[in-house]
């Protein structure tokens, strides 16, 4: 099965406007690392991330991927571990063992590092997109994407005509 690597930046994005069930429209394993989850700091997103956590098979502490944190340390030029060394070292567990694994992040340096090592990446309006693909309405779709924009993920105007068109395109596309 597929791993989903979620990143601090997507999981605060989503749980601030208490949307994370959008994440549930992937096919593969959500997991959500340590150091990821102590990451999300922000009310409402902690607490809607504790029950997302609870009421999901949501995987964290059982992966192997304790042996190329130094690699993941390396490679972002790190000194200290947080959740992108943790998000990393598990892209390199997984790509090391030949499986298949995605990212779900914002953050430009990861999202580069984790397409680099193999593994697919997405962001929070590809989750939207998803959630739009899986049967949300258009309008649904928009009204979310103007929430993270007003709460969390502040959008250049670039990224929300984008984002726009692409849940316009795939909702024309069902």
């Amino acid at each position: 099965m597929t791993g989903i690597l979620l990143d601090a930046t997507t999981l605060i994005s989503l749980g601030l406007i208490g949307e994370l069930e959008l994440l549930t429209n992937f096919s593969g394993e959500l997991i959500v690392l340590p150091a990821v989850e102590s990451e999300v700091d922000t009310e409402p997103a902690r607490t809607n991330l504790q029950a997302f956590i609870e009421t999901h098979a949501i995987k964290d502490k059982d992966l192997e991927y304790e042996h190329q944190v130094p690699r993941a340390l390396s490679v972002l030029e790190e000194s200290d571990r947080n959740g992108d060394v943790e998000v990393i070292a598990a892209v390199l567990a997984y790509r090391a063992e030949d499986r298949q694994i995605g990212v779900i992040s914002d953050d430009r340096r990861v999202r580069t590092t984790a397409d680099a090592f193999g593994a697919t990446v997405t962001g929070t309006i590809g989750v939207v997109v998803r959630g739009v693909k899986a049967g949300i309405s258009k309008d649904d779709g928009l009204d979310i994407v103007e929430r993270i924009d007003a709460r969390g993920l502040h959008m250049t105007g670039e990224l929300r005509e984008k984002a726009e068109s692409l849940i316009q395109e795939t909702a024309e596309d069902i």
